[in-house]
């Protein structure tokens, strides 16, 4: 046992964030403490506030595409190359389609904010989902509706605005790399 207590440090007093750059979980909090605040860089707070403004931005703009559903039917009636689809059918879809884009816009938008608190906590992992995650929106609306609104597009921008601060050189300490141990 002497042996063991030779090779470990002394880990009492660090902070979260010091205990985070070597590679360990944050002290657990007991019943009756305080969770101790996380202390982001400025760019990683900002790419939280990023996160959630482009969260809003992506619900309003399915609102607005919702609100705006006959423009978009008759968009799918003009296009639609097949015969054998009836307009009944093209307006059922697009109504379908319509309140699908809404709820998936709702839960990303929840998610966004979700893995940008983790981010703002330090959790390197949390990153690489918002990493992923704006890449499948993206795909998801380019494969589903071929009209953005503008408060779309604006939320995809400040998604990738987001993303960019939370890669810049002052947010990278704050997301450390965790050794292997061999």
């Amino acid at each position: 046992m002497a042996e063991k207590d030779e090779h470990t440090e002394d880990l009492t007093g660090l902070t979260d964030d010091e205990r985070r750059k070597r590679g360990l979980a944050p002290d657990p909090v007991l019943p009756g403490q305080v969770a101790p605040k996380a202390s982001p860089p400025r760019t990683v707070a900002v790419s939280f506030w990023l996160w959630v403004a482009g969260g809003v931005s992506l619900i309003v703009g399915y609102i607005q595409l919702r609100i705006d559903k006959p423009a978009v039917t008759q968009m799918y009636l003009d296009n639609t190359p097949d015969p054998r689809i009836t307009p009944e059918q093209i307006i059922s879809g697009v109504d379908r389609l319509l309140w699908f884009l809404l709820v998936a816009s709702i839960v990303f938008s929840l998610l966004f904010a979700l893995f940008a608190y983790k981010a703002r906590e330090g959790t390197r992992s949390a990153r690489t989902v918002l990493t992923i995650l704006p890449v499948v929106l993206l795909l998801l609306i380019m494969i589903t509706v071929p009209v953005l609104k503008l408060l779309t597009m604006l939320g995809i921008l400040l998604f990738v605005a987001a993303l960019i601060l939370l890669y810049l050189p002052a947010s990278a300490p704050y997301f450390p790399k965790v050794g292997r141990k061999k």
